[in-house]
């Protein structure tokens, strides 16, 4: 985990590649979970059979939303701000999906810092571009701007 001391550090990191996440596990529990969560049970999520017979894929894939979820926990898992006493999410921009999640899957996101504004209350906004990588697969599964709100 990288630790970041301060915002003035951290804006010294824009436009670089700041951290990697861990590695997030996709079991089929964790899609189904999410396809309880969300009632998206869409048969390509969370029907085995019916996916090993009619799916492009030949198995189950995860939910996109469901990748897109994991960003939060990406960055925690990948930096620390210091000086941070609160942090919230605040939207994403430009979110694609561009392959797709095989269950059993492990994803992890490698977090780009495009910039960093400061806000009138005192705070600042960040925006990280992240691109989710699948273990084994040079395409990326989940690309997207993710904005957080930052207070120190």
């Amino acid at each position: 985990m990288r630790e970041i001391a301060s915002l003035h550090d951290l804006k010294e990191l824009i436009g670089r590649e700041v951290a990697v996440s861990g590695w997030f596990g996709i079991p089929q529990s964790r899609i189904d979970l999410f396809a309880e969560a969300t009632d998206d049970h869409q048969w390509i999520h969370v029907d085995p059979a019916r996916a090993a017979q009619e799916s492009p894929y030949g198995e189950t894939v995860a939910h996109g939303f469901l990748t897109l979820s994991l960003l939060p926990a990406m960055l925690a898992s990948a930096l620390s701000m210091v000086d941070m006493r609160m942090g919230l999410n605040y939207g994403l921009n430009r979110v694609r999906f561009p392959g797709p999640v095989p269950v059993n899957s492990r994803v992890r996101g490698r977090l780009t810092l495009a910039s960093v504004e400061d806000l009138p209350d005192g705070g600042a906004q960040l925006a990280w571009g992240v691109v989710v990588e699948r273990e084994g697969s040079d395409k990326p599964v989940c690309v997207a701007e993710f904005l957080m709100r930052r207070y120190g």
